[in-house]
């Protein structure tokens, strides 16, 4: 997902589809570590996204707390 796309999204929306990312990270993670995945790279994939997320919600934080 890229990152113009998740600037569109509302805090909610990116909170409830982090979570989602984050449980799909696990479970490749799992399927990886029982029988390697047809593709690896979709591993780093997801982790990139999630730390995409966590940047803009953090991002978002500051400005809330710097027009206070």
């Amino acid at each position: 997902m890229k990152q113009s796309v998740i600037r569109e999204m509302s805090t909610g929306e990116i909170k409830e589809r982090l979570e989602e990312e984050r449980k799909q990270l696990s479970k490749l993670k799992l399927n990886h570590a029982v029988s390697p995945l047809e593709n690896p790279l979709k591993i780093q994939v997801y982790r990139k996204t999630v730390a995409r997320m966590l940047t803009e919600l953090r991002l978002r934080e500051l400005e809330e707390n710097k027009q206070k």
